[in-house]
């Protein structure tokens, strides 16, 4: 096809959008695709060292429709200033913008007006490596074996893009690979593998009693009290039944453009102020609906408990979370209104990963000191009615009868599996009754879902360590 008649395609494509969904959601479209562009070469290039077109071409690889606007876009990779301009046929243009020890955030014009941050000191006391400086040879054969398979790619697409798997059997490294490009000390994107960070954070405010997990979320824009949304409780929000009318969240597509959870994301300066802005589509408590907002909104509310500032935000996280479980290489990004971006923008190496997920096998407790509210293991991985893909508080669960859960367990997944789960093929899996956690990370297209084989990886990992 030439590039005229991509071009006519994609002006229909935007044309028809408008007439379907309303001109103003259709404006959004660019500079959503841009902005999503921008962020995550800007992340992966500047905090985990990788190569930008290679970004690029595994994450438009890994979504279906992307190429119908990538073809047409300009990536401009500033090496000395650190940052990333998208261009979209004149029509969206967005900048990421590196800082140190930071990661990248969407510019809208304030980077230069940023105040500077002291970043915290890591605590002289982290407990001791998880495994030696070097990655960690499986144990046994079989152990081996289901981790090339993880590796393996299909002779036609979708292809796995595996990027780093890691096994912990009783808190022991057992096992860890790489894909050529990453190291042990990569930071990874999370995504949405982010909630399940937030969540924690979240967990640790409600057992230090700055936080009420059925109480009305103290968020200033809902306190009035014939405002519905002051119904609307912390729980609800972990469990994304909070009914703000923010479309949805669950794929990245060409489609997902459309959705005003991604013009907060992509568009809007301070992502909080428009999510706490929006109205109710349905009452607080009686339906499932995945989205970003949820998680900003939350994010919003720990940057509140821990002082207000985005410094603030990085103090609690270190002293409450990051230095305890010994998390050594992680970053937060923030938006431009210096709220963390806790729904999708945590980057961590696939060790540390791994140890939020031990967090939740000791059941909230690390070296006898307990970090999360007793029972918030058991909070996070109940479902969620009437959330068909098996959504429990913060983390993905296969606990009840949904129909992810219930696919997830026909394809060999234990029933008491609940996991952290970012789009594109992020998983943390914790398995308690196997003593397990599995991190996955690799750019993965999320349909079909055996695509990425994480079930297979599951499922062979566990017969691999039964036993020992």
């Amino acid at each position: 096809m030439t590039r005229r008649r991509l071009l006519l395609v994609f002006v229909s494509t935007v044309a028809v959008t408008a007439l379907a969904l309303g001109v103003a959601r259709a404006r959004d479209v660019p500079q959503v695709a841009t902005g999503f562009i921008a962020s995550v070469v800007c992340s992966e290039t500047f905090v985990s060292g990788l190569d930008p077109e290679r970004v690029l071409a595994e994450t438009r690889d890994a979504m279906p429709g992307a190429g119908l606007l990538t073809w047409a876009m300009n990536v401009q990779v500033d090496r000395a200033t650190k940052d990333v301009t998208v261009t979209l046929l004149g029509l969206g243009r967005s900048h990421a913008v590196y800082r140190d020890g930071l990661g990248c955030h969407l510019d809208h014009g304030e980077a230069a007006g940023w105040p500077a941050i002291r970043l915290p000191t890591p605590s002289p006391a982290l407990p001791a490596e998880i495994g030696p400086p070097r990655p960690v040879e499986p144990a046994t054969p079989a152990l081996a074996a289901a981790l090339d398979r993880a590796f393996a790619e299909p002779q036609a697409s979708p292809f796995r893009r595996t990027h780093a798997v890691v096994v912990l059997k009783d808190g022991k490294l057992i096992a860890e690979r790489y894909a050529p490009g990453f190291a042990l000390d990569t930071p990874l994107l999370g995504f949405s593998a982010t909630k399940s960070m937030t969540a924690t954070l979240i967990g640790i405010l409600v057992r230090q009693n700055k936080l009420a997990l059925h109480a009305p979320a103290p968020v200033a824009a809902w306190q009035g009290e014939a405002d519905p949304r002051h119904a609307i409780t912390v729980d609800h929000l972990l469990r994304h039944t909070a009914g703000l009318a923010l479309g949805s969240s669950l794929q990245a597509s060409l489609l997902s453009a459309l959705e005003p959870v991604n013009r907060m994301k992509f568009v809007e300066p301070d992502r909080a102020a428009f999510a706490e802005s929006i109205p109710l589509e349905t009452a607080p408590g009686a339906v499932s609906n995945y989205h970003d907002g949820n998680t900003v909104i939350l994010s919003h509310l720990i940057r509140a408990a821990a002082g207000g500032s985005a410094a603030d935000v990085l103090r609690f996280a270190h002293r409450a979370l990051f230095d305890p479980l010994g998390m050594r290489n992680v970053t937060i990004e923030f938006d431009a209104a210096g709220t963390p971006e806790g729904s999708s923008q945590m980057l961590a190496t696939a060790r540390d990963w791994a140890r939020l997920g031990q967090l939740y096998l000791d059941d909230g407790v690390i070296a006898g000191r307990r970090i999360l509210p007793a029972g918030w293991v058991d909070c996070v991985s109940t479902p969620t009615p009437g959330a068909f893909v098996g959504l429990g508080a913060g983390f993905w669960t296969n606990r009840g009868d949904s129909f992810g859960a219930t696919y997830r367990v026909s394809h060999g997944w234990p029933r008491d599996a609940f996991f952290a789960k970012g789009t594109l093929g992020q998983y943390v899996v914790v398995i308690p009754s196997e003593r397990l956690v599995i991190a996955r990370f690799g750019r993965t297209v999320n349909w079909p879902p055996e695509a990425d084989g994480v079930g297979q990886l599951v499922s062979e990992v566990i017969a691999a360590t039964r036993g020992e």
